[in-house]
């Protein structure tokens, strides 16, 4: 976009982009055309407030419950077997001996340390992230209804969108939680005209999609490669 200005002023600007000067004239020869746009603040969130869904972890939880009960049905049974006169299994007194006599410096138990400090770390973070990154949560217009938006389903929206315009050759849409990237080609038309199109359209789009967080849209329009 340029600054409006007197033409009769007698001033040029230094061009851009390629562009080459010849005379009155300004010849616009542009290989691409880039902006990012952000979200009107007060159209960012709209409708009741709408958190992220929660995965229920159901397969790390189903492994560390299937570990736990083995580990303590295997260790209560040695003992039933201790209090009932039998010797004890040889993986315990292994491991009694064992940790009697290596050192905490010794590598074996500073590896299994390490091994059992990764495997808490990741359970903790399991269980304090919600995940489901591919879920966008939607508006809520009704306070009993949830519903969530696939962001590959979305991208697909935005992305007939997008092949609508006017010059536009192909088109790739990476949808993200808070940001779309846009990147087409287009083979005939101004690319600033092209890109302010694509705006315009997608920034109708992503309104449509009634999602809770309207995310930032970035657009980036460049010519086909040349062959040969």
């Amino acid at each position: 976009m340029t600054e409006p200005h007197d033409p009769d002023d007698g001033t040029r600007r230094p061009s851009t982009d390629g562009a080459v000067e010849h005379g009155d004239v300004l010849a616009l020869d542009q290989s691409a055309s880039s902006a990012a746009y952000d979200p009107a603040p007060g159209k960012e969130r709209t409708g009741g407030h709408a958190g992220r869904f929660w995965s229920g972890r159901r397969i790390p939880a189903g492994i560390v419950a299937l570990v736990t009960l083995g580990a303590c049905g295997l260790l209560l049974y040695d003992v039933s077997a201790v209090r009932a006169g039998h010797p004890a299994m040889q993986w315990r007194r292994s491991l009694a001996d064992e940790l009697a006599h290596r050192r905490l410096d010794d590598v074996w138990v500073l590896t299994g340390a390490s091994v059992a400090a990764a495997l808490g770390l990741w359970l903790l973070l399991l269980a304090l992230t919600p995940g489901l990154r591919d879920l966008l949560p939607m508006r809520r217009e009704q306070p009993d209804v949830r519903a969530a938006l696939d962001r590959t389903a979305a991208a697909m929206v935005l992305r007939d969108r997008a092949v609508e315009v006017a010059g536009v050759q192909s088109v790739r849409v990476r949808m993200g939680r808070g940001k779309v990237g846009v990147r087409a080609v287009s083979h005939f038309r101004e690319l600033d005209d092209v890109r302010a199109d694509l705006d315009t359209a997608l920034s109708t789009g992503i309104g449509e999609l009634g999602l809770a967080r309207q995310p930032s849209l970035s657009v980036h329009v460049r010519r086909p490669a040349k062959k040969g």
